[in-house]
């Protein structure tokens, strides 16, 4: 009887515990009502009109670990080791388009020169076979000769197809390579610092101009399409013009190192003054790239003083530019 009855309360426990589970969203309905009326009498700080409260960090959570770009690393390590860039160079003509246009018409010649010599063949097998010359008897072998006429057919359809793809190549212009990154120079020179900067600035000004190209909400432009192209054909001229100075940079300091020690001093302050003239385009540069930003910035707002400084800012690089090339 004590078993049973200890058994009875159990199962009385058990089906207690069931209804609680049953009313758990219950329950969690009660609470969130009851945390809104909490919020109700005492708002968030920033609701309130002051500042937020400053988050804590959590002691048991790890501060996330900044690892090094790998991929910038070594493309740095391999523009400074010479048997790194020359492997790049190397890989890069492999991969030109051009290159790959000229191994498929050698391929496809190869090919076509293959089944033509093994047409040639089954056709003298056949000619051998139908007149008897392979025979000890003399008589013809006509199976022989069935199966070389076949192998001729076949191997002559290869060949027509094969030079009618040579064709098709020969008469393929030559792709264009696909446009990338101007190398930096060596890192030890001079212009290496002014170049890197460069690049920087011509990734920041190409998505600023690309802001205002895109359309408002009303269908217009921020600026006109014709200040906005201005300015990117006048940004192009002026970076290959100051590539053109860090060229002329590069040429003396490979020159110095092998001159006599009584004219590196001269070719080192030749350096210098087209280090400064780098360094002053370079300032006209970022000086578009500050008016462009300015722009989008001002563009939401429609105001004309910073759309006006944009042309007047591409009007000095251009006439920067042109000087630069003078220079160069």
């Amino acid at each position: 009887m004590g078993q049973q009855g200890r058994r009875h309360d159990f199962s009385e426990f058990g089906a207690k515990l069931e209804k609680h589970i049953e009313k758990l969203p219950d329950y969690a309905v009660r609470a969130q009502e009851k945390l809104q009326k909490v919020q109700r009498y005492f708002p968030p700080a920033d609701q309130a009109g002051g500042r937020p409260a400053p988050q804590r960090p959590n002691p048991l959570q790890r501060p996330p670990v900044r690892r090094p770009d790998m991929t910038a690393t070594f493309s740095s390590m391999a523009n400074q080791v010479p048997v790194f860039a020359e492997a790049r160079a190397k890989w890069d003509r492999w991969n030109h388009p051009a290159a790959k246009l000229e191994r498929r018409k050698r391929r496809t010649s190869r090919a076509m020169t293959l089944w033509i010599m093994l047409t040639i063949l089954c056709g003298v097998l056949t000619l051998a076979a139908g007149m008897g010359w392979m025979s000890a008897t003399g008589a013809p072998m006509m199976p022989q000769a069935i199966m070389a006429f076949a192998g001729a057919v076949v191997f002559g359809t290869f060949g027509v197809r094969s030079g009618l793809k040579l064709r098709e190549l020969k008469n393929t212009p030559l792709p264009s390579a696909p446009a990338g990154p101007p190398p930096l120079p060596p890192a030890g020179s001079a212009a290496r610092e002014p170049m890197e900067r460069l690049a920087e600035c011509e990734a920041s000004l190409a998505e600023l101009l690309r802001q205002l190209s895109v359309p408002s909400s009303v269908g217009t432009t921020p600026v006109s399409e014709v200040s906005v192209a201005d300015a990117r054909q006048t940004a192009t001229e002026a970076a290959a013009a100051l590539r053109g100075l860090a060229g002329r940079i590069q040429a003396i300091e490979r020159g110095r190192n092998s001159a006599p020690a009584r004219e590196q001093a001269a070719l080192d302050a030749a350096v210098g003054k087209l280090r400064e003239q780098l360094d002053d385009g370079l300032e006209g540069y970022r000086g578009l790239v500050a008016a462009a930003g300015h722009t989008v910035a001002a563009s939401s707002d429609g105001l004309v003083t910073s759309k006006q400084a944009l042309t007047d800012a591409t009007d000095r690089l251009a006439g920067l530019a042109m000087a630069l090339r003078e220079l160069s």
